[in-house]
């Protein structure tokens, strides 16, 4: 059956307004709410549920590779946050700072903390004394704050959840693996879970994160042109750990500073699921995500065996392992139709007193409408296989749009073209910061990464002629 979905009149369409859409939709969908503090929003249940899933598949990943779960305090002494100048700096106009507590002056006063790595380096300094305790493999989820000026749900907000690794090393080739490594695993997530294209690659100097040598990214490449970092990894090196006097002794005999590791990803994800796969009726949920997968939905529910046929198809589903939910309320079809397609349930299944005759009932598509009879005793085994169709479908659309929005570019005239056009201008670049300056000047894009997959990099750059070191992906960014 052909896709006969109608427009949802209480969302903005996405050509008319993308950013009212998007806002639309967080709340129609009921992710979120606004709280009286601005930029501090309340997770609804439904959009907890989706960070959930995110969660449940990174927290198997990270004990996988050997990590455990700690947890920091939230406050940080600004005399300890002082400890690595460059780091400080980074964050110094974010920090949301208590000085005082109950009706006492705080001396030392306290930080929010903005991220982590201070005070894992205190913890690391009293706990690393010899190669022994090495690698130190730690992770926290906890939420942050960062006074921004400007917010947006999930996508950028004065506190947000995340994950942030933090792992101590004996060698700089140990601690830079690490950090690549963890950069596959948010990769594997995209590719895997979320059914977002990840371009991976380094950060120029211009844009790593404060205190780190190096730091590598995931971008996401969003309906608008636009693109999202999703995730972050981070080398140290030992400058962190030459501040705060962490050292052990070597197997031979040598006190030594470990390097250090950072990486994270946060509820920003969320947003990047909403906008990428989202349309005109709201929510498009990746299988995985979705905290319901499957919703069942009687039809003619006055009618006598309905509602318990339609049960024992939920209980079916349930058992299965699936994420099911039955809405046997006594609002129309219609208004639940609308209602889980907003929230971007990926499976819809109807079941009437014709297709209880008939021994069927009618599975709908979320991703794109599409509908087909489907027999009870063949339903698990076609859940299944939808379930995988509607991931492959989405994850392939996706990247589709990516590879549509990459333009090469060889002077600021098709550089300015590819920006009216949307998407990633993929340039030579002479790796000066003056040039890459330049170009946020002429256009306000911004460099998102440096693949890693360089090729033999040939021809000069456009802002400044000389000969190109590097092979940049440049965008419009959130």
């Amino acid at each position: 059956m052909e896709n006969n979905q109608i427009k949802n009149n209480a969302i903005t369409r996405q050509e008319d307004d993308f950013a009212q859409w998007y806002t639309d939709v967080c709340k129609k969908a009921e992710l979120m709410d606004y709280s009286s503090v601005k930029g501090f929003i309340i997770y609804r249940p439904y959009g907890y549920a989706i960070w959930e899933q995110i969660q449940n598949y990174l927290d198997k990943r990270f004990k996988e590779t050997g990590h455990e779960n700690v947890y920091m305090p939230m406050v940080i002494p600004e005399s300890l946050f002082q400890r690595e100048k460059e780091h400080v700096e980074g964050f110094a106009p974010e920090c949301l700072i208590a000085e005082t507590g109950g009706s006492e002056k705080i001396d030392d006063r306290l930080i929010i903390r903005p991220t982590s790595e201070v005070l894992f380096c205190e913890h690391y300094s009293k706990i690393i004394t010899s190669y022994r305790d090495l690698p130190k493999l730690y992770n926290q989820w906890c939420s942050v704050v960062r006074w921004e000026k400007t917010t947006r749900p999930f996508l950028r907000g004065a506190e947000f959840l995340w994950q942030e690794g933090h792992t101590m090393h004996a060698s700089e080739i140990e601690a830079r693996t690490e950090a690549l490594k963890m950069l596959d695993v948010y990769d594997d997530l995209g590719r895997d879970v979320l059914a977002i294209p990840f371009s991976k690659g380094r950060k120029t100097d211009k844009e790593k994160f404060s205190g780190a040598l190096e730091t590598y990214s995931i971008e996401a490449l969003m309906p608008d042109g636009k693109a999202l970092q999703c995730g972050t990894t981070h080398y140290f090196g030992n400058g962190f750990a030459k501040a705060f006097g962490i050292q052990y002794q070597s197997k031979e005999g040598k006190l030594e500073n470990p390097h250090q590791t950072s990486w994270g990803v946060s509820t920003r994800l969320i947003g990047a699921t909403i906008m990428v796969h989202g349309d005109d009726n709201g929510l498009v949920l990746p299988p995985l995500v979705a905290p319901i997968q499957v919703v069942v939905i009687p039809i003619a529910a006055n009618k006598p065996g309905v509602i318990p046929a339609a049960r024992e198809i939920a209980n079916k589903i349930k058992e299965a392992g699936y994420r099911v939910k039955l809405d046997d309320s006594d609002k129309t079809p219609g208004w639940k139709f609308s209602e889980y397609e907003m929230k971007g349930v990926p499976l819809r299944v109807e079941i009437g007193p014709r297709d209880i005759e008939k021994g069927q009932v009618v599975v709908a598509k979320r991703n794109d409408g599409v509908k087909e009879f489907v027999t009870n005793d063949q339903l698990i085994d076609k859940i299944k296989e939808l379930m995988k169709l509607i991931h492959e479908q989405m994850y392939q659309k996706a990247c589709r749009y990516l590879q549509d929005h990459v333009t090469d570019v060889s002077d600021m005239k098709e550089f300015d073209k590819a920006m009216i056009k949307g998407g990633y201008a993929r340039m030579n670049w002479c790796g000066c910061r003056e040039c890459e300056d330049k170009i946020k000047e002429l256009t306000n894009a911004t460099a998102r990464c440096i693949p890693f997959n360089q090729m033999d990099v040939k021809g000069t750059c456009p802002i400044c002629g000389k000969e190109a070191k590097k092979v940049v992906l440049f965008a419009k960014a959130y």
